[in-house]
């Protein structure tokens, strides 16, 4: 037998597994969940009643750079940073050089990433090369391997090319997954507009920039009976907006990071650009509305939206460009900031960070179950740790939590039995 993991706590929120047990796996599946398992096997993982073990980590919103911009990271060390993080699968972003709006680039991706461990689903552009103007051959990208269409990095500006996008979807099945940005209101804003953006004397990024649209996006796909799936979520007004859809029996889903239910605008008086994303950390009461979001399902996961510059980039304040990486400390934060003080189980957790991902994109659930492949992470609650940029596997260290004491980490990533990340 290939491996044997012992007295761990199982808990798959897709079946309502919750029970300390064996799991046993041979060629790449699971083929004995039982107490008391004494079967040889070659690799032997003892939870010793303190480990959790649950269906791997599913990210669906990342930036892998690769094509192209693979001086901030590439597909094997974004592989590596998802791995490390408790991921065996990931939705990539279509913003790379060239862009993800054709066949060949999406089969690099996915051949790239074949030896890894990680399931790399690439994310095709609504439109050629992300220009917002003409729509993209959706049959052609889905037929490549295409999981879902976006323009993320930027908006679809016209308002009639995301319909008719959102309208395609019904056929086509991909699901569209909005940046909602008015560019207009935006301008040259680099932080959001409030008290730290006055304070500071910079252009400021209005809420209503990221309001306005995600209210634009529901209201067209409403118009199509379509799906829509609300990007990196950051302001009060947008859960008020997709709570409120939701309500109405739209198809409307959502994510947000770590970082928004963490961090507010505060972090920016240090000046330091690494505290800089799109769309940027906001005020204590939207810092509050997400968090209340995650947990009353209004929001349906948790991404990092893991976007990786160089230290060069980084340098200068104003210059510096938006983003941060995130697979490595997603889950420990969320566990710090959410299950550790009691505000959700971690079923509630894994139902974020493995199941809905998976659920929105409409692939087959990882799962512990006879018979399934052993796609897994085992996480040690209470490991507590600092987060250390110089150690993190993304070849970028932008992290947003650096310096975080953190509780709670992946300390073993399984993806169809074979080890891909050993904390040891």
């Amino acid at each position: 037998m290939d491996l044997l993991i012992k007295n761990c706590l199982a808990v798959d929120s897709s079946s309502g597994l919750e029970k300390f047990t064996d799991i046993l796996v041979d060629n790449g599946k699971i083929i004995k969940i039982e107490d008391n398992i004494n079967e040889n096997a070659d690799t032997i993982i003892e939870g010793n009643g303190r480990l959790v073990v649950c269906p791997s980590l599913f990210d669906m919103h990342v930036h892998f750079r690769d094509p192209g911009l693979t001086h901030k990271e590439d597909i094997i060390t974004g592989a590596a940073a998802a791995a490390a993080g408790g991921f065996t699968g990931v939705a990539c972003m279509p913003n790379t050089i060239p862009q993800i709006d054709n066949a060949k680039t999406i089969r690099y991706i996915i051949e790239k990433a074949n030896s890894t461990g990680v399931d790399v689903y690439p994310v095709a552009c609504i439109t050629k090369l992300l220009k917002g103007v003409s729509l993209c051959d959706f049959y052609e990208l889905k037929q490549a391997g295409a999981i879902a269409i976006s323009d993320d990095g930027r908006p679809v500006e016209n308002a009639e090319i995301m319909r008719q996008a959102l309208e395609m979807s019904n056929d086509n099945g991909l699901l569209v997954i909005s940046h909602c940005e008015d560019l207009n209101i935006i301008g040259n804003g680099i932080i959001n507009k409030g008290r730290v953006s006055e304070i500071l004397g910079l252009k400021g990024m209005d809420r209503a920039s990221e309001d306005s649209i995600t209210a634009r996006e529901i209201a067209l796909a409403a118009s199509c009976n379509a799906r829509i799936h609300i990007a990196h979520v950051s302001t009060k007004g947008s859960v008020e907006f997709i709570r409120g859809a939701k309500k109405n029996g739209y198809k409307v889903t959502a994510e947000t990071c770590p970082h928004y239910f963490t961090y507010t605008e505060e972090k920016l008086m240090t000046r330091d650009a690494d505290y800089r994303m799109n769309p940027p950390l906001r005020t204590e009461e939207d810092r509050i509305a997400i968090q209340n979001a995650v947990l009353d399902g209004t929001i349906d996961c948790i991404v990092t939206d893991h976007a990786p510059h160089t230290a060069e980039e980084k340098q200068g304040f104003e210059k510096a460009p938006n983003g941060v990486v995130g697979l490595e400390t997603s889950l420990a934060v969320t566990l710090t900031q959410l299950y550790h003080t009691k505000k959700a189980t971690i079923s509630q957790i894994i139902k974020l960070m493995s199941q809905n991902p998976r659920s929105i994109l409409g692939l087959k659930q990882a799962s512990i179950k006879v018979g399934n492949d052993a796609d897994l992470t085992i996480i040690d609650l209470d490991k507590e740790w600092t987060v250390i940029p110089e150690k993190l596997m993304s070849k970028s260290k932008n992290s947003v939590f650096k310096g975080e004491s953190l509780k709670g980490k992946a300390v073993y990533t399984i993806s169809k039995g074979r080890i891909i990340f050993s904390d040891n």
